[in-house]
């Protein structure tokens, strides 16, 4: 889920419609026809394909493109893309801040997306989300009061309301119309912004750090879009700055931090940047998620300086506490032991991030 997104952010959605058009799913509307003809090369262009000089090569090539499908093409992941059959078209529009699409898949339930990209799956988006929340309050004893920036769907304030010592929680989403399509498609998740812990902001993020209380919060979240547009100001070191300001001493933040297959450089720059802010620790942990590009994620996983917090060996795993279960139902991914792994990276990303 995203906190800030423009429309010119690189990502192109296409779907293709059950009469063999192409739609670009950009909020414009406009119909690119289906059928390309190629003469010589033999490249497939925005449908079926038909090569003279070399037709019976393209069938298989061809039949990669088929009605009823979204599809996923972004300049952070160039040369590749990802398609889910739409079963359903649920909701469709535009909000203030980006467009806002949600249908029903055949393998991963709904799926939302925010200006053409993938946010959340019913069911495959429940590794990053059960991650980004505990990873960090896993990782110090009784948080009481956490911030969630984004997230306004609701799989994240789940999460963190399984946690039975927590007092207060803030959560600031800057599109209603998120909170909206919640509230409609998701019951049993907007019934979490009647938490009495909770409160609901609607507004900028990066602004309601700048101006939180210092040393007020013991966990921030940032459930972020990727770091392009105005989204690139949460991983740059301002931001960085003001959620260390708004944590207490040993208090702890986890945001998105991309691939490890397409993002290296950018995750070098946001590990540079958390080193100069944060002065406990800092920590890159990855999961999977079979619906995101590469099928994998990442978290930064950063402390203030105060009580030692060491990420790598959870003291508060909410996986030995089962007092949620009857309310939240059980944990799909999470535990103590993948929580350990997580930090455990390929010889290749951890060279790159210690050199």
């Amino acid at each position: 889920m995203e906190v800030m997104r423009n429309h010119n952010n690189g990502t192109t959605t296409k779907i293709i419609m059950k009469n063999g058009s192409i739609r670009n799913g950009n909020g414009n509307g406009n119909i690119v026809n289906g059928n390309s003809h190629s003469h010589g090369n033999g490249n497939i262009v925005n449908g079926n394909s038909h090569s003279h000089d070399n037709e019976n090569k393209l069938v298989e090539y061809t039949n990669s493109i088929k009605p009823g499908w979204f599809s996923e093409f972004s300049a952070l992941w160039p040369g590749e893309a990802f398609s889910l059959k739409i079963e359903k078209l649920l909701f469709q529009g535009k909000s203030d801040y980006q467009d806002v699409m949600l249908f029903e898949s055949a393998t991963y339930g709904k799926v939302l997306t925010l200006d053409g990209a993938i946010q959340h799956t019913e069911n495959g988006g429940f590794p990053y989300t059960e991650m980004i929340v505990h990873l960090p309050l896993g990782s110090i004893p009784s948080p009481k009061k956490v911030l969630i920036i984004g997230g306004g769907i609701g799989f994240t304030l789940f999460e963190v309301s399984r946690y039975s010592t927590i007092e207060k929680i803030d959560i600031v989403e800057i599109d209603d119309v998120v909170v909206d399509v919640s509230r409609k498609f998701f019951p049993y998740l907007a019934a979490g912004f009647d938490d009495r812990r909770v409160t609901l902001v609607m507004g900028d993020g990066a602004a309601f750090v700048k101006a939180a209380q210092p040393g007020y919060y013991d966990a921030i979240i940032v459930d972020s879009s990727d770091p392009i547009g105005p989204a690139k100001d949460l991983f740059e070191r301002p931001f960085f700055e003001a959620v260390a300001k708004a944590l207490r001493p040993g208090g702890v933040v986890c945001t998105q931090a991309e691939s490890i297959w397409l993002h290296m450089h950018i995750i070098k720059q946001i590990i540079a940047n958390c080193r100069q802010v944060f002065k406990g620790s800092v920590n890159y942990a990855w999961t999977t998620v079979p619906t995101y590009p590469t099928g994998v994620i990442g978290y930064m996983l950063c402390a203030t300086g105060g009580p030692e917090v060491n990420f790598k060996n959870p003291v508060n795993s909410i996986d030995n506490d089962n007092s949620h279960v009857k309310f939240k139902g059980p944990l799909k991914f999470y535990n103590s032991d993948i929580h350990k792994s997580a930090f455990i990276l390929p010889t290749f990303a951890k060279d790159l991030i210690e050199s």
